[in-house]
């Protein structure tokens, strides 16, 4: 038995489970992790410590294709205030152009916390899907008149993502269950993948059934054996309750954090615009500052540091290897599937 979807199909994986963008964390041993277990394991866009995020990718691509032999992608933030997006749109993708077995392996590039037009704007990233590279590029949708933007920018799917989800978010506060359908019902047509609380097999066969061709995870992936997230951060997960994180201002917007000294003391914009006001008043000094509590939480401080989880926490009570996670959600997903079915008469 299996589960068979239009992301399946494309990306040539065999389960429709992918890993979210987990930046500014490193992941390559999760994204090994995941693409050895059947899903499609992402690598995080980088810069901890000041090290250069074209660099960092760059290792971590030769890194994964030495591990598998499975599909894998690659996450940049396409934020106004992430002054690298442009060059690593650029040298990233020129990178995959010159390396076979990169190209081959790297199929699926997903933009988030910004422009869904950095990335297919680049004359490089153009040049690499007229090569032959099998790429496709998805863009974070946390809104629906974010999602319409995607359309236009023609890419070529969607990560539909509820504010339910750990990380950066929108600012209409729309759930999943409601973003999945608004979307599937005014864009029929384009490839969805949905993520912002999913984490087990019930939330599979529903994002299957609301029209998503498979999920994304964070929170549930965080929690696993294989990933390079501290011990002290994934030790947060299984005794949490969904009401530990807390949804706050961060650098490049809205964005969801487990509940600890440092996100409690932060304050909410209620909108874009003031927002965009504020960040007129973000020097790079600040933005470093920001920065810090990241690399705290990497290096386990998880007190003082930006911990990103979701609500998804409160239905993961164990620490998993990565195998173990995708074949139990699988299973459960397809009995749930099969127990759908049989209500029709």
């Amino acid at each position: 038995m299996g589960l068979k979807t239009n992301i399946t199909e494309m990306f040539g994986i065999k389960h429709p489970i992918v890993a979210a963008p987990m930046g500014p964390f490193y992941t390559k041993e999760l994204t090994v992790a995941v693409s050895e277990a059947g899903g499609l394991g992402v690598l995080s866009h980088t810069n901890l410590f000041g090290k250069n995020s074209l660099e960092e990718m760059k290792s971590d691509m030769e890194y994964v294709v030495e591990h598998t032999d499975k599909p894998f992608g690659f996450n940049i933030r396409t934020s106004r205030l992430q002054l690298d997006a442009p060059g690593l749109c650029r040298g990233i993708s020129r990178f995959i152009m010159d390396n076979p077995k990169i190209k081959e392996q790297c199929i699926y590039a997903v933009t988030s916390a910004g422009s869904p037009k950095t990335l297919p704007k680049a004359k490089n990233y153009q040049k690499l899907k007229e090569s032959g590279s099998n790429i496709k590029h998805f863009h974070v949708a946390p809104a629906l008149w974010l999602a319409d933007k995607c359309v236009t920018s023609e890419v070529d799917g969607m990560v539909v993502t509820g504010w339910e989800g750990g990380g950066h978010q929108s600012y209409e506060k729309i759930s999943s269950l409601v973003l999945l359908q608004q979307v599937a019902h005014k864009h029929p047509d384009t490839p969805l993948i949905a993520c912002g609380g999913f984490a087990t097999g019930e939330g599979l066969a529903s994002a299957i059934a609301l029209g998503a061709g498979a999920i994304a995870m964070g929170s549930r992936f965080i929690a696993s054996k294989e990933s390079e997230f501290h011990d002290n951060y994934k030790s947060i997960v299984p005794p949490s309750k969904a009401d530990d994180t807390v949804w706050v201002t961060g650098v490049l917007g809205p964005i969801r954090l487990w509940k600890n000294n440092y996100s409690l003391h932060h304050g909410i914009v209620s909108s874009k615009e003031e927002k965009m006001a504020m960040e007129a008043q973000i020097t790079p000094k600040m933005a470093m500052e920001d920065q810090k509590h990241y690399e705290m939480t990497y290096a386990g401080n998880i007190e003082d540091g930006a911990v990103l989880l979701g609500q998804s926490i409160g239905m993961i009570r164990s620490i998993d290897s990565v195998k173990e996670i995708i074949n139990n959600i699988v299973k459960d997903a397809e009995t749930r599937l099969k127990e759908a079915i049989s209500c029709i008469v």
